[in-house]
């Protein structure tokens, strides 16, 4: 297989889920400080840690093949790329806020106003679809500081938790997009590379899938057990086993953690005993 150069952030939040991610799909990423580039011994790919702002350009440069990059920088930077997959961490808003003293949530309040940001395209664009003339005020760096220093009567950035938001005396009043980290290629790889891309999906997708299942064994009456499996939702059938008890059974199968919740009162009124709750290092279907 051909190698894969692949990117992620160079510190940060993102960095270390993007890594968790290549170690939880079996690639030995050496732990080593201050080295751009790792080249990693069982599986053909180099690791690239580099600014997060500057890797769109790489990609539709092809100095880079994928990387692992928030979706709202992809959105803002609007380069020639392709995502290949969502990878469900690092999730985040890109939104507007206001000093809290301010009592008005609608978008109309920003009209005529200055809005400071480090996201001057996405702003823009949703400023046009919303028909809102607003003076962007272009900041790197801390934009929340901007309308204690009369920078901004408003501001325009990403949000997680919010607790920067409120430490600098601002609240969230529009959410503009909803942003989480997503694989993402250069549009100029070649069929080999392909192929070793394809290798690396497969594996992170087993990752994904188990981080979202869980796997179920529970004890049923025999008389029970087409009554309990009509009820599970499973990839195919569950895996039924005699118990050394007398006219009972053990049902084994995979389900979706959210699926389980909704349906565990209708297992239990079906005859469902001992239901026990396991985690999924991998799955592979």
């Amino acid at each position: 297989m051909s190698k894969l150069k692949i990117a992620i952030q160079k510190k940060g939040r993102l960095n270390e889920e993007s890594l968790k991610l290549l170690k939880d799909s079996g690639i030995n990423v050496q732990n080593v400080k201050d080295q751009l580039k790792v080249t990693v011994d069982n599986f053909p790919i180099e690791i690239l840690y580099l600014r997060n702002s500057d890797i769109p350009q790489y990609l539709e440069d092809g100095t880079i093949d994928v990387a692992i990059v928030g979706e709202n920088l992809l959105i803002e930077k609007q380069k020639k790329v392709q995502i290949v997959k969502k990878l469900g961490f690092s999730k985040c808003k890109v939104s507007l806020a206001v000093p809290k003293d301010i009592e008005d949530d609608s978008l109309d309040y920003f009209n005529g106003k200055k809005i400071a940001t480090s996201y001057p395209v996405t702003l823009q664009n949703y400023l046009n679809e919303n028909n809102i003339k607003a003076d962007i005020q272009v900041i790197s760096g801390s934009v929340e500081i901007a309308p204690n220093i009369g920078l901004g009567d408003g501001i325009c950035d990403i949000v997680s938790s919010g607790n920067t938001l409120f430490k600098n005396g601002l609240r969230e009043t529009q959410v503009i997009l909803n942003s989480e980290a997503v694989l993402v290629k250069s549009l100029k790889l070649d069929e080999a590379r392909e192929e070793t891309l394809s290798k690396l999906i497969f594996r992170i997708n087993a990752v994904l899938r188990a981080k979202s299942s869980k796997y179920i064994l529970l004890n049923v009456p025999n008389t029970r057990i087409e009554a309990v499996t009509s009820i599970l939702p499973v990839l195919k059938s569950p895996t039924i086993l005699p118990l050394a008890e007398k006219g009972w059974s053990s049902l084994h199968s995979v389900i979706d953690e959210n699926e389980f919740w909704n349906v565990i009162d209708e297992l239990k009124e079906a005859g469902a005993e001992d239901i026990l709750i396991v985690p999924i290092n991998k799955m592979v279907i």
